[in-house]
């Protein structure tokens, strides 16, 4: 995100420390399961991007949330997905990269028929 500074002389003394090049050739990429409000924000991962989609909801997404009661009850053909504010549906053979999922991309899930606490979207 871009700053526009209140003076002309400003000069940024901050060291971003989340480049992408601080990742070692990974990428962080964010996980949110929408209307499970018991993970109340987005969960960051440091992944490669050349990782495939299925690895990423099999061997991240799926054992993250499995605490929640409603986890086992996913459908995961059925899952809504969403990349960077897009509609999209992955290719779970192809990688993150080619799924559009970069540096500090969002990835935002819906469970269709699964909303959380008697259906209110809150845990």
């Amino acid at each position: 995100m871009s700053v526009v500074a209140i003076t002309p002389d400003y000069e940024s003394k901050i060291d971003i420390r989340d480049r992408l090049e601080n990742f070692h050739g990974n990428q962080l990429v964010y996980v949110h399961w929408e209307q499970h409000l018991s993970f109340c924000a987005a969960l960051a991962f440091p992944l490669p991007p050349a990782m495939p989609f299925a690895a990423l909801v099999e061997e991240v997404i799926k054992p993250h949330y499995a605490a929640h009661p409603d986890a086992a009850k996913v459908d995961w053909t059925k899952v809504d997905w969403m990349i960077d504010g897009e509609k999209v549906t992955p290719d779970p053979a192809k990688s993150l990269a080619e799924n559009g999922i970069g540096h500090k991309s969002l990835v935002r899930f819906w469970t269709p028929g699964l909303a959380g606490h008697n259906g209110l979207g809150t845990c």
